[in-house]
């Protein structure tokens, strides 16, 4: 509950300026102005906010969250939001820098303190009780922020000292605020099957699926890396206008990811049984249907920059809104039926509607790139998982044949692109020889 407020608090409050400043920082002559025109309306509301809840709904917070009405409490997840808050801007600061090492350790620090924590408390015997767990993650959001503040220490001195520019405020916020809405029906696209679940289910039915989507999470290491690397690198190009002719050409490379990263699940899925224990053998169907969310994410940002460059974010709201609708139905219908495994499968497939409108609206906007093959194998891989999810046990080593073939399909579609990648593997090797 604490990490869900803490998404959502930061994506609403942010008004959509952190989307802004992505976009408007290659062209911003004066960077640190741009941070604090990004940073500080929402900021200024955050803390409006809490203040009226800290001051006079006494530990509401708390109670909301947890169902425990507590001061501190309270207290201790407001603190939680301010740092995440400033932590969203600063870390933007450290990615649009390309500042990948210290991106890295800020993203690394606060996960690892929160495991040495943990490990005192074993080790000296501390109460297992909330408050402890909250104090433990809160002390890592703090050392997240010290380490980015750190980081970012002379643009934000010099943010600090700059003047705002009121009417490019108002332009930032026509370009944000519709993010806003978008955002929160993206909240909901990962939140709803939880919601869902809870509703019309079972407390065993959200365990399968909670821990589905944790195996699910190795899919997250590429979309976060490569979304750390590819909105600075996009949005470059854009301002020096060359280089977006590779669009399309870095698509088809993530395409490839995309179609590996299913194909390994269906094939190699039957492992998680020997894993887990056996109330969760159901684990092992569903966990294909959980990397809908990761995988297909990652491919829309290479198809979905058109939207970015044209400024048209209204598109990107829409394209959000409609998929939120899909998933509401999907869920409302599987679950009761299906449980753990209709709330994954309808995320996977509202995840490639999401796909699709994204790129549709993309090419709407700015221009037509190549997408049938990005259509065609997304829905085979989707459309795979979907069966091998809800019917997998029955079929058996069909779907193992239908995974091998979309597997092995790709030395031939992408021919080009792995004689690429053999090409520079080769060079890196004789480099190091």
């Amino acid at each position: 509950m604490l990490q869900v407020t803490i998404s959502f608090s930061v994506m609403l409050f942010s008004l959509g300026l952190d989307q802004s400043y992505v976009r408007e920082f290659h062209e911003a002559t004066n960077k640190p102005a741009l941070l604090k025109l990004s940073f500080f309306p929402g900021m200024i509301m955050l803390l409006l906010s809490l203040a009226m809840i800290l001051l006079f709904g006494g530990g509401s917070l708390s109670g909301w969250l947890f169902g425990i009405r507590v001061q501190h409490l309270s207290q201790l997840v407001a603190l939680a939001l301010v740092v995440s808050f400033f932590s969203r801007f600063l870390s933007l600061v450290l990615r649009m820098n390309e500042r990948v090492f210290a991106y890295s350790v800020s993203q690394v620090a606060p996960k690892l303190l929160l495991l040495i924590i943990v490990g005192v408390y074993v080790l000296i015997d501390v109460d297992n009780n909330l408050t402890n767990l909250i104090a433990a993650n809160v002390a890592g959001f703090v050392l997240a922020f010290f380490v980015q503040a750190w980081c970012a220490r002379n643009e934000l001195i010099l943010g600090l000292r700059s003047t705002v520019n009121i009417r490019r405020l108002k332009s930032m916020l026509r370009f944000g605020a519709p993010l806003i809405l978008g955002g929160v029906a993206f909240w909901g696209l990962t939140a709803v099957d939880k919601i869902f679940l809870r509703a019309f289910s079972s407390f065993n039915e959200l365990g399968l699926y909670s821990v589905s989507v944790s195996f699910a999470a190795i899919g997250m290491i590429l979309q976060s890396v490569f979304s750390t690397i590819w909105a600075p690198t996009v949005y470059k190009w854009a301002s020096r206008g060359q280089g977006l002719e590779n669009v399309y050409r870095v698509t088809r490379y993530v395409l490839i990811l995309v179609i590996i990263g299913f194909c390994l699940a269906g094939l190699l899925s039957w492992m998680l049984e020997f894993l887990l224990p056996p109330g969760y053998a159901e684990v092992q169907w569903i966990v294909i249907s959980c990397l809908g969310y990761p995988l297909l994410y990652t491919l829309s940002e290479t198809t979905v920059v058109g939207i970015g460059i044209s400024k048209r974010s209204g598109y990107s709201m829409l394209a959000a809104i409609l998929a939120l609708v899909v998933d509401l139905c999907g869920n409302w219908l599987l679950i009761p039926v299906y449980g753990a495994a209709g709330a994954a499968v309808s995320t996977c497939a509202s995840f490639w509607i999401f796909l699709f409108f994204r790129t549709e609206f993309s090419i709407y906007v700015w221009k037509v790139i190549p997408r049938k093959l990005v259509y065609i194998y997304s829905f085979l891989v989707v459309s795979g998982a979907i069966v091998f999810t809800l019917w997998g046990r029955y079929l058996g080593s069909v779907m193992e044949v239908f995974w091998v073939m979309m597997l092995c399909s790709i030395f031939f579609v992408f021919r080009d692109e792995l004689k690429e990648v053999r090409g520079l593997v080769l060079l890196r090797t004789k480099r190091n020889a």
